[in-house]
C-alpha cells in the first residue's frame, strides 16, 4: 500500500461575511466592496492535517467547531479562502441529508446522477443498481421523487449509493444518526468491510464511544482551531475535559463547595447550568444543582462505585403542604435511566411555606453503568408519591460524564456473585 497521504491540508483556511441584515449585502454590493457592512467570521484557521491510506479518522468538537466544513472541503462542495488541498482518490461523501439529490428525481434517477458526478457511465451503474436497491431497501419507493421519502429512507438510498461505488475515501458526517438502529449496525457492518479494504474513512459525530471503539486516530477542532491529533482514548479525554471546565465556567462553579454549615445545614445552590425545558404549575422553582463528590468537589465527571451527593434547592412561591423533591436520570438518547425522590426514599419533608426555601441532598453511589453521557433533570411537586402536581421541573438541567471504568455488557452490570460445584460424572 502507497505511503502517500490521499489527503493533505496545509494552512488550510476557510473564512465567512456574516451580514447583520440582507439588505448589508446589496450595500457592500454598490460600493463595489469598498465599503465592509459584514463581520468575518473564521470556521477554519490554519489547520494541518495529513492522512494516510486505511486511517479512519475521527473529527470531533463543539457545534460550530468547523467539522462539518473541513469535510465539505475535502469533499469538493466549498473552497476553501486559502492554505492547500490535495485529495488523492474517488471521494464519497455522507453529509447533510439528502446532500447530492435531486428531490424531484425519482431514487433510481438519483442513483444514476449520483454515479456520473463521481465518473460512472450509466452502464457501470446499471451493473451496481440491483445491490445498491437491496441494501438501501425502500422497495418500490425507488421510482417515486425522494421528496416523497422519510429521512430514514433518504438516508439508505445515499448511504448505499456511496459505498457501492467503491471510493477511496468516505466521508461521513453524523448522517448514520438518521437511520434505524438494525440499519446503524449495518452500516457500521459495511464500514468495516471498507476499513478491511484498505478505504480511509473521515468520521464527524459527537458519540465519543463511537470514536474510541471504531477509529484509528482522532483530532479536536474547537472554534475552528485542530487543539488535539493523536489516539482517540487521549482526544476524547481533552475534548470532554474542554466541554467540563467550559461547563463549570458557564455555571459559575469552583473547584470545591462546602455543602453542609455547622448552623444552617446544607447550603442552597443557586446555579442551573442548563435550562432547555422547563414545565410545572409554578408553585415553587428550582433555584440550583450541584453534583459533589465525598470531599466537596464539583463534579461532571464520575467513575461506577464513587460516592456522591446531589444536591437540590427550591424556592416555594405558595404554601405546599406535602413537598417532593426529585431527579430523574437519562441517557444521551433520552432514555429514562432511574429516578428518586425524597417520597419514593421514605423521607416525608415538611410544608412548605411561601417564600420558604427547601435544600435536599441526595448521597448517590454511582452504579456500574455503560459509559457516556448522562442528563439529570430536578423536580419538586406536591403531594404523595402516587397523586401529585409537578411545580417545576428542568430538563436536562445538569450533564455528568460516567468515565470508562471497565467492561460493561449491555446498559449495567449488576451486583452479581458466583459460585460452582464440579462433580465427576
Amino acid at each position: 500500500m502507497s505511503s502517500e497521504p490521499v489527503v493533505l491540508l496545509k494552512n488550510l483556511s476557510k473564512k465567512y461575511p456574516i451580514y447583520d441584515r440582507p439588505a448589508h449585502k446589496f450595500l457592500e454590493l454598490l460600493t463595489l466592496r469598498r465599503k465592509a457592512f459584514h463581520r468575518e467570521f473564521w470556521a477554519l484557521r490554519d489547520v494541518d492535517l495529513e492522512i494516510r491510506p486505511g486511517c479512519t479518522l475521527g473529527i470531533i468538537g463543539q457545534n460550530g467547531s468547523g467539522k462539518s466544513t473541513l469535510l465539505q472541503i475535502v469533499a469538493g462542495i466549498l473552497p476553501q479562502t486559502r492554505g492547500d488541498v490535495l485529495v488523492n482518490g474517488r471521494v464519497a461523501a455522507l453529509l447533510e441529508l439528502g446532500a447530492g439529490f435531486n428531490p424531484e428525481f425519482t431514487g433510481r434517477e438519483n442513483v444514476f446522477m449520483n454515479g456520473a458526478i463521481m465518473g460512472f457511465t450509466k452502464a457501470q451503474m446499471q451493473r451496481r443498481l440491483d445491490e445498491i436497491l437491496v441494501f438501501a431497501e425502500i422497495g418500490d419507493f425507488v421510482d417515486q421523487p425522494v421528496k416523497t421519502y422519510s429521512s430514514g429512507m433518504f438516508m439508505r438510498l445515499a448511504f448505499s449509493v456511496a459505498i457501492h461505488t467503491d471510493p477511496d475515501i468516505l466521508l461521513v458526517d453524523e448522517a448514520l444518526a438518521v437511520g434505524d438502529v438494525i440499519f446503524q449496525h449495518r452500516c457500521i457492518n459495511r464500514i468495516n468491510r471498507l476499513r478491511q479494504e484498505g478505504k480511509t474513512i473521515l468520521f464527524v459525530t459527537h458519540d465519543l464511544q463511537a470514536v474510541t471503539r471504531f477509529c484509528d486516530r482522532a483530532i479536536l477542532l474547537d472554534f475552528g482551531r485542530k487543539l488535539e491529533d493523536g489516539k482517540p482514548e487521549s482526544v476524547s479525554q481533552r475534548y470532554q475535559a474542554l466541554i467540563y471546565e467550559r461547563e463549570r465556567r458557564a455555571a459559575g462553579k469552583g473547584e470545591r463547595w462546602t455543602p453542609v454549615d455547622q448552623d444552617l445545614g446544607l447550603q442552597i445552590v443557586n446555579t442551573i447550568p442548563y435550562i432547555h425545558n422547563r414545565f410545572g404549575e409554578g408553585g415553587a422553582e428550582i433555584l440550583g444543582i450541584i453534583l459533589l463528590s465525598a470531599d466537596g468537589e464539583v463534579l461532571n465527571e464520575v467513575k461506577a462505585r464513587q460516592e456522591t451527593l446531589l444536591v437540590i434547592s427550591a424556592k416555594a412561591h405558595r404554601d405546599l403542604p406535602n413537598p417532593i423533591v426529585g431527579f430523574t436520570v437519562r441517557d444521551r438518547l433520552g432514555v429514562e435511566i432511574a429516578s428518586s425522590n425524597t417520597s419514593y426514599d421514605g423521607l416525608n419533608l415538611p410544608p412548605l411555606h411561601c417564600g420558604e426555601i427547601v435544600t435536599v441532598g441526595f448521597r448517590i453511589q454511582v452504579p456500574e453503568i455503560r459509559p457516556g453521557s448522562y442528563s439529570i433533570a430536578p423536580a419538586i411537586a406536591n403531594g404523595n408519591i402516587w397523586e401529585h402536581t409537578i411545580e417545576d421541573w428542568i430538563d436536562n438541567a445538569f450533564i455528568v460524564n460516567l468515565a470508562d471504568t471497565g467492561l460493561i455488557y449491555g446498559m449495567m452490570r449488576w451486583p452479581v456473585s458466583v459460585s460452582y460445584n464440579v462433580k465427576k460424572g
